[in-house]
């Protein structure tokens, strides 16, 4: 059995049907109609210890759902779920110890105190060994550069400064998974790289399972080698980036420097653009291999520059959801 194992998930919600204007307002008061919003629907897969895996998909996917259902917080209609051989929702209470959860737009962490003081409180809270907890906490403030700012009240701090804080608030416990849910939602560079260079060590050294979601996809890239796409409350895609990218990543622009004319027709190129100091093709790369084209560009034109571009994660993305109609 795999270290995560989710079969057949299913969440619905019913929520209430709300009509603009007084009357209606008053007739919903009366006799309320309400609607039911299928969140996730019978979600399947399976995840070995260690692994990055990003967790994507539009807004209103599913992805918060699952998420709140393998860390405990919600109950499945339907379906069964074991991480670490437990079910979240029904031991609780020994199942959290195993986990971090980091929210991207939901705090942990208490306004008016140092985050310090919330680190002495989680402590109490996961009944943390001093020892241990001391020597976890000291690492976690080196790595994550929290030493001119563990003592300062958390609502004084950066969106960047108190994101860190909250990543080291969720490992204080050591857990063996690591739930993150936006964690560089409004980063800048800086601490956006910082934290992705900390996840990464983290993984590596201590093995942690991370399940990663995220909009920026420059997260997923840089971290996870694998990504289920859900889309609608259904798996649509459960695979490599790079399988991902063999499929969809067939159009490549070539922006050419030249001061020669080009005059050039082949199988493969989709298009031909004359730009100030040159040309910018696209090339399908399922039908003209890159090096096959300069090699055809060399014997015609006196190239001064070249650049190539792939298309970048966000299109081929955007190509997968055209395709599943979401």
């Amino acid at each position: 059995m795999s270290f995560i194992e989710v079969k057949q998930i299913s969440k619905t919600f019913r929520v209430a049907k709300k009509k603009s204007g007084l009357k209606e307002a008053f007739k919903s008061f009366i006799k309320r109609e309400y609607l039911d919003v299928v969140a996730v629907d019978d979600i399947s897969f399976s995840i070995e210890k260690g692994e990055i895996v990003g967790y994507i998909g539009p807004n209103g996917a599913g992805k918060s759902t699952t998420i709140k259902i393998l860390s405990g917080i919600l109950n499945p209609d339907s379906g069964e779920c074991k991480i670490a051989g437990m079910t979240p929702w029904k031991e609780r209470v020994k199942y959290v110890k195993k986990i971090g959860v980091v929210f991207g737009q939901k705090s942990q962490l208490w306004w008016d105190i140092p985050a310090e003081d919330t680190f002495d409180l989680l402590k109490d809270i996961y009944d943390i060994p001093e020892e241990e907890y001391q020597a976890t906490k000291k690492d976690l403030i080196k790595r994550l550069n929290l030493e001119d700012i563990i003592n300062i009240p958390v609502r004084q701090l950066s969106l960047g400064q108190r994101m860190r804080c909250e990543i080291a608030a969720s490992l204080l416990h050591n857990p063996e998974i690591l739930f993150l849910d936006e964690p560089t939602i409004g980063l800048d560079a800086v601490s956006k790289q910082l934290v992705r260079d900390f996840i990464k060590k983290l993984n590596k050294e201590k093995k942690t399972t991370i399940i990663l979601t995220s909009h920026d996809m420059s997260d997923i890239t840089t971290l996870a080698k694998r990504i289920i796409l859900i889309g609608k409350g259904k798996v649509l895609y459960d695979g490599s980036l790079k399988k991902l990218r063999d499929k969809y990543d067939t159009e490549t622009h070539v922006n050419i420097r030249t001061k020669d004319k080009l005059s050039i027709r082949k199988k493969g190129i989709t298009s031909k653009n004359k730009t100030r100091d040159g040309y910018e093709l696209v090339v399908n790369t399922k039908i003209l291999s890159i090096s096959e084209l300069l090699m055809n560009l060399s014997k015609k034109i006196l190239i001064d520059d070249i650049d190539i571009e792939q298309d970048t994660i966000d299109h081929i993305i955007v190509k997968l959801y055209e395709d599943y109609k979401i």
